[in-house]
């Protein structure tokens, strides 16, 4: 087992805490998986926290995405807490109004357009700082000339600020707004509460970063090991945007994208084994976990990348369960039994399961033909293709392949021509599975059928 970095903490304990406020993309999904192969693999807990103290932009159905895609990618969490439900207690309150009372935090009554003492401002020193009021939004209060510095386990380097470079953040909105913490407090005092050791977020929390070391100090907590993963990068350059329907765990799904896929696709951005491996299931990559093999420099999306490892896991199921996988991608009402037929004949060749419709379409659907696809002898191809179907012996892939190879040795044809005017005139596409094989499958009379509505009208 690899060590941590730091051995201060006898039991290890990670926590996901998500804000309810849309769908689980890969950035969720890449720290949820971080974390608690962190804890698991040091033998630690791992807790859910639903971070929803942001109301307004609160999506309810979210809460119950968040934990169903915890547990389709095969994760338990030890224990479960919401941040609403437990600011009901007036946890988060007492301990702002003890801040305040110890001259480490003050009351502010700056005002948004929406709402008043809302504790909004935009400059770094809040003018309320020293007024001494009694009521409003609650805000920290920053030193002056002091150096805040911590060490980031996934960096590996000690990174610092100037304390006049950080501002008077909102620890707990006013009255008007509920009196709910802000991200700043209630994620320091719940880390603090539940004994989290290790926290692992995005690197657009940095900046926040200070604040919470200077919590950590003025309540007199011990500080848990911090770490800031990499920005995942988009193929085009700069950070992947959070609410780009691509990086939403759904919207992949939706795509045909493979769960195995996304789950392997997802680790190794922003982390790498030792010895260059790129296969895991999750309990290999819980077992080989390694906080030394976090990198350091952004990871890029690579689409090409995760379609290569769905169509190896593709790959790697069975006919059976590609069935069930497959039917919601085939066309509607489709006959499972003629799917389950389709199944060898395009395991080799699709990427998602969304392919499905893409490359197989032409079973269900009679294509439109567009002449101008096919080649210069294609009515010469077409007709003899119909003398052979007309003629065989019987309906079997060795008799169909022998009799076109008869007739192609015959006349001289290029087998390559030859094939794929046949193939565009049955199925309206120059990429497809087997031509032949699909021949057999769909049957006499509707490949004769094809043929001949694309000689007859042209």
């Amino acid at each position: 087992m690899a060590e941590l970095k730091s051995s201060k903490f006898q039991e290890v304990r990670t926590r996901f805490a998500p804000s309810p406020t849309g769908m689980p993309h890969i950035g969720h999904l890449r720290t949820c998986v971080y974390a608690y192969a962190l804890a698991k693999h040091n033998k630690g807990d791992f807790l859910l926290r639903i971070e929803d103290t942001d109301q307004r932009r609160y999506v309810p159905e979210a809460v119950e995405i968040i934990k169903k895609m915890i547990s389709d990618f095969g994760m338990k969490w030890n224990e479960y807490y919401v941040q609403s439900e437990r600011a009901k207690e007036g946890i988060y309150k007492r301990v702002a109004e003890k801040l305040v009372e110890e001259g480490k935090a003050f009351y502010c009554q700056c005002s948004a357009r929406d709402a008043k003492h809302s504790g909004y401002t935009k400059i770094l020193r809040d003018p309320c700082r020293d007024k001494g009021l009694k009521e409003g939004a609650i805000k920290i209060k920053i030193p002056d000339n002091q150096k805040i510095t911590y060490r980031d386990f996934v960096f590996d380097k000690d990174i610092s600020w100037d304390s006049n470079t950080v501002f008077d953040a909102t620890l707990l909105k006013s009255k008007v707004l509920g009196e709910l913490p802000t991200y700043h407090l209630a994620a320091t005092y719940d880390d603090n509460d539940m004994k989290i050791t290790h926290v692992l977020r995005g690197y657009d929390w940095m900046p926040s970063t200070p604040i919470h070391l200077l919590l950590y100090d003025y309540l007199g907590y011990n500080r848990p090991e911090i770490g800031h993963l990499t920005d995942i990068q988009s193929a085009e350059g700069g950070k992947l945007a959070k609410r780009k329907g691509s990086t939403s765990i759904r919207q992949l799904e939706d795509e045909g994208y493979l769960k195995e896929a996304i789950f392997n696709f997802t680790i190794l951005l922003g982390w790498a084994p030792k010895d260059n491996r790129e296969l895991f299931t999750l309990d290999e990559f819980i077992k080989l976990f390694d906080s030394f093999g976090f990198q350091k420099s952004n990871p890029l999306f690579n689409k090409e990348k995760l379609d290569w490892f769905n169509g190896y896991y593709i790959r790697q199921k069975t006919d059976e369960e590609l069935i069930k996988l497959v039917l919601p991608f085939a066309p509607n009402k489709a006959d499972k039994n003629l799917v389950k037929k389709i199944i060898p004949l395009i395991k080799e060749r699709i990427t998602k399961l969304s392919d499905f419709e893409t490359i197989a379409g032409f079973f269900f659907e009679k294509p439109s033909i567009e002449t101008k696809m096919l080649g210069r002898n294609w009515k010469t191809h077409l007709g003899i293709a119909t003398d052979v179907l007309d003629n065989l012996d019987s309906w079997s892939l060795k008799d169909l392949n022998d009799g076109l190879m008869k007739q192609i040795d015959k006349n001289g044809f290029k087998t390559g021509d030859f094939f794929m005017d046949l193939r565009i005139a049955i199925t309206g596409q120059r990429f497809t599975p087997p031509i032949n094989e699909s021949i057999i499958l769909l049957g006499k009379e509707e490949t004769l059928k094809r043929i001949n509505i694309v000689l007859s009208n042209n």
